[in-house]
């Protein structure tokens, strides 16, 4: 599957659910429903929108990191989830602030 029909499929809460809890990480997918609580959507919507700003607003400099990364092995697809979500929410960009420049 690719990233982006996977992405796509974020729209059902189910496969946004069982995606996230298949990386194992229980404190992720509890901040990423907090997250999409205090922006008024829902979990695989917000998801879909942290992975969407990463791939549109990351730096080339964190593109060559997860190239790196993604070189070492293990799941590709996982590998980027991961750092999508690391990355997105440890920055500053806010879900509402990025929709108004959309």
């Amino acid at each position: 599957m690719f990233l982006g029909d996977l992405i796509k499929q974020f729209d059902d809460e189910t496969v946004a659910t069982e995606t996230i809890l298949c990386l194992g990480d229980i404190g992720l997918l509890t901040e990423l429903r907090y997250c999409a609580e205090e922006n008024g959507t829902s979990l695989g919507s917000y998801a879909a929108w942290v992975l969407r700003t990463y791939a549109e607003a990351s730096p080339p400099d964190e593109w060559t990191t997860l190239m790196g990364v993604m070189g070492r092995g293990g799941d590709p697809g996982e590998t980027y989830l991961r750092r999508a979500f690391d990355y997105v929410l440890s920055s500053n960009v806010s879900h509402s602030s990025a929709h108004r420049h959309d």
